[in-house]
């Protein structure tokens, strides 16, 4: 007793022991590749250090001075360790030597200060000459005679569109649910997903798909990385960006953004926010802001920390020649080009609240509200870009706010307007209508039936001239679609109390879903738009979001990990089949894989749809061949299904007989004679 009380009395200390070099004790680590050569974590040699050279030579009393205008320089790019700038003096005279040593906290920021500042100029010609401390060694061993270097073969890596020619025509989806990650393709033919890759762990906090479907994104403690293939999915690129938090890619995918925010050490103030803009295909910072996160709090919807996201919104289409962030009264517009600001400078706008890029042309819209009680009328403008040309405005009257939806084609600006009434206490909505394409920009506005009505959800039909809105009261509002055609907006049908609060058009139009979310536990309506009438109404319980394929052929709703129970995702066809369901416990993702634009000309895209029969007899075979197998395997699955219920049908009859008869011979009497005896009893 004396000993088991002395174990579980014992407390150890597990921090004090320690393995031997190189044992695992067989548990292989999913954070090994951390460990590489390129880890970006911190350095625990002299690659965290830098030799700024060709400083200016100053005496011993201006020396502070010149200390101060070097540290101003280089902590701007990252953090210097206490007593980490060092700048040698000569011991007779006390003159600066013309170089320093600075020692930041990572490599990553050290490589990153070489490269921004490798050629810096001071007043007075002094060019900086920013080396690596480590590289010192390489240097000296440079050989005294040139060689040709190595000429290694040529070594073609994977087409990362070549998932774009599979023969059966699928599309890809992520999904991730608990620690795994996984990449399949929809095989709706087969009525089920086929895996294409799997990873446990692959990122610690969610994954991102490339407008284009050309990368697939992961974040991580030490910054973020890049993955591209169509069966094996390869590292392409890492980015070091420390606690990074959110990403965001350019249209073209040319860029990549990613944002960390870090707690100040004087609690009174706010968090720093960094902001690094990659290259995707090097992996070279194109440039960095850093900043309070009250700097970053204006425009975007989410974020964190108060940062607004995204703070930079991308124009010029799939270009990538422009991004923009608005701040307290102005609008910064750079070009990637340079990276700088266009003209540079910002454009000024008085109280700002909101800006927009036309998603194909460079022009944004803006709106800034009342001002002075209304004295000054509110208004929505278009800037042209590069020029900064203003090519229409608009003045609003007795308006309380504005939000801005463009047309996928850029074609046409509503913009939702929120007036007040003339007792100033309740609100009213209508719309003004940008035709953008049209000469001197004309401006419609239009109501609803009943103004009065909230309008609950507003959305484009994608490159196409019609849009819907969700209007009146929950929990059975009504739902209306128009037409833009004509010149003139037109009312084409309403339909009244339906149990919906979201709008998903098919990325190719025509069909739309109709979604009771939250609330409405999962209500769907699929809606032929062309023939305005209802394809199929189903439900899919305490669904949390929707997503349709690239193609407008399939969707996908899910119940995320929000909720408890029910995780998992369901396929559907465009007109509201359901083909599929697949569970997962602690759902956490669903993402279609984007698909690039069509190389096909308008002309070509004609011809095919023309003379889609013809195209589709080769399909329509494939498609019987399949309907055929899943048939064959469908009685396969009856046939062992009814072989397995006759066999344990026959095993129960077994052991019930037995069970019977073993039940008979325990219930048997026997009766044996064992002796006979005579006696006479006399009377007393």
């Amino acid at each position: 007793m004396a000993e088991v009380m002395s174990m579980e009395d014992r407390r150890d200390d597990w921090n004090s022991i320690r393995l031997p070099p190189g044992e695992d004790c067989g548990i292989i680590s999913d954070d090994d590749d951390l460990n590489e050569e390129d880890s970006l974590g911190f350095d625990a040699g002299f690659g965290n250090i830098i030799v700024v050279d060709n400083l200016p030579v100053v005496p011993k009393e201006k020396y502070e001075k010149l200390e101060g205008v070097v540290r101003k320089i280089y902590s701007q790019i990252g953090l210097i360790k206490e007593n980490g700038l060092w700048m040698p003096v000569e011991e007779d005279t006390g003159r600066t030597r013309g170089y320093c040593f600075i020692e930041y906290n990572t490599r990553q920021e050290a490589e990153l200060a070489k490269e921004k500042t490798n050629g810096y100029t001071l007043p007075r010609a002094h060019i900086f000459a920013v080396n690596m401390f480590d590289e010192f060694d390489k240097f000296m061993e440079v050989p005294d005679e040139w060689a040709s270097p190595e000429i290694r073969p040529y070594t073609p890596r994977e087409n990362l569109q070549r998932w774009l020619t599979d023969e059966k025509g699928r599309d890809q989806f992520v999904i991730r649910a608990g620690s795994d990650t996984e990449v399949l393709w929809n095989d709706a033919r087969q009525v089920k997903a086929d895996p294409v890759y799997k990873h446990p762990f692959w990122t610690e906090s969610f994954v991102q798909w490339a407008p284009l479907g050309t990368y697939l994104a992961t974040v991580h403690r030490q910054g973020a990385a890049v993955w591209g293939g169509a069966s094996t999915f390869n590292r392409l690129m890492r980015y070091a960006h420390p606690q990074v938090k959110l990403i965001d890619f350019s249209p073209g995918e040319k860029y990549l953004v990613t944002c960390s925010s870090h707690e100040p050490s004087n609690p009174g103030d706010t968090h720093r926010v960094l902001l690094n803009i990659f290259d995707v295909r090097t992996g070279k910072v194109m440039r960095d802001f850093k900043g309070s996160a009250d700097e970053f709090a204006i425009g975007g919807t989410g974020g964190f920390t108060g940062v607004s996201w995204p703070v930079f919104k991308w124009g010029g289409g799939k270009e990538d020649k422009y991004f923009a962030r608005m701040g307290k009264n102005f609008i910064s517009v750079y070009e990637t080009e340079t990276f700088g600001l266009i003209d540079k400078k910002s454009i000024k706008v008085e109280n700002v609240m909101d800006f927009s890029w036309s998603p194909t042309d460079p022009i944004f819209a803006l709106f800034v509200p009342e001002l002075g009680g209304g004295n000054q009328p509110a208004r929505v403008s278009l800037f042209k870009i590069p020029s900064k040309e203003e090519l229409r405005q608009k003045n609003l009257f007795s308006v309380s706010d504005c939000k801005m939806y463009w047309q996928s084609n850029g074609e046409y600006l509503a913009v939702k307007v929120y007036r007040y009434t003339k007792t100033k206490k309740s609100t009213y909505t209508n719309f003004e209508l940008f035709r953008i394409k049209e000469r001197d920009i004309p401006i419609e506005v239009f109501e609803l039936d009943n103004k009065n009505d909230k309008v609950i959800s507003f959305a484009w039909e994608p490159k196409g001239h019609r849009f819907a809105v969700i209007h009146g009261d929950n929990p059975r509002p009504d739902v209306s679609y128009y037409s833009v055609k004509g010149g003139k907006v037109s009312k084409l049908t309403t339909l009244k109390q339906k149990q919906a609060n979201a709008l998903f058009w098919s990325p190719g139009g025509c069909f739309i879903i109709l979604a009771g979310l939250k609330g409405f536990n999962g209500q769907l309506e699929f809606y032929n738009v062309d023939e305005l009438e209802t394809m199929a109404t189903a439900e899919h319980f305490m669904a949390t979001d929707i997503e349709w394929d690239p193609t407008g052929r399939y969707v996908a709703t899910s119940v995320s990990s929000v909720h408890e129970m029910e995780n998992g995702f369901n396929i559907w066809s465009f007109n509201g089949k359901l083909l599929y369901r697949n569970l997962k416990d602690h759902f956490f993702q669903f993402l279609w894989r984007p698909r690039p634009p069509s190389l096909l000309s308008p002309e070509k895209e004609e011809e095919i749809f023309k003379n889609l029969k013809k195209y589709s007899k080769k399909y329509d075979v494939q498609d019987q061949d399949i309907s055929v197998l899943l048939s064959k395997q469908d009685c396969e699955k009856r046939k062992e299904l009814k072989d397995d219920w006759e066999r344990w049908v026959n095993e129960w009859k077994q052991y019930h007989d037995q069970e019977k008869m073993d039940n008979e011979a325990e219930e048997i009497e026997v009766e044996e004679l064992l002796d006979v005896s005579e006696e006479v009893i006399q009377d007393v």
